[in-house]
């Protein structure tokens, strides 16, 4: 297949496709005499995969390590998924913990960031903001 077929058939950019093939993430491609780039049907599964993968928050480099071209020692699915399933949920925890505090400002009534940043109830962590320093004093 040409690489515009590829793409297309992907749903990435041919510049992508180069991309990925530079970065090791698909075969390099065939040359024909007359030295156009021909891909094996093969590359659309690689691509699509690569895709899938990036939506579930891999990144190119663990997606390298995923897929066996460069796997390491703890390559493989199954390990870079139970990696990315604990960094989802911690930062899951984060948003969560945003989110409370959020909360806590939208019924402390907190209207104007300074104001409540000095004031006792403000839930907002702000260290130190209630006692001013000698620069706020004058």
């Amino acid at each position: 297949m040409r690489p515009g077929q590829v793409a297309e058939a992907a749903g990435v950019g041919r510049e992508t496709l180069r991309y990925y093939e530079r970065r090791g993430l698909i075969a390099p491609a065939a040359r024909t005499l007359g030295g156009h780039r021909l891909y094996p049907a093969e590359a659309v599964d690689r691509l699509r995969a690569i895709k899938a993968a990036q939506r579930l928050g891999f990144s190119l480099d663990e997606i390298a390590a995923l897929t066996g071209r460069r796997r390491g020692p703890d390559g493989g699915l199954q390990h870079g998924a139970r990696v990315k399933l604990d960094q989802v949920k911690a930062r899951i925890a984060e948003l969560e913990a945003v989110a409370a505090l959020l909360e806590e400002a939208l019924t402390a009534g907190c209207d104007d960031l300074e104001t409540c940043a000095h004031t006792p109830a403000c839930p907002l962590p702000f260290p130190g903001a209630a006692a001013p320093t000698r620069a706020d004093r004058g």
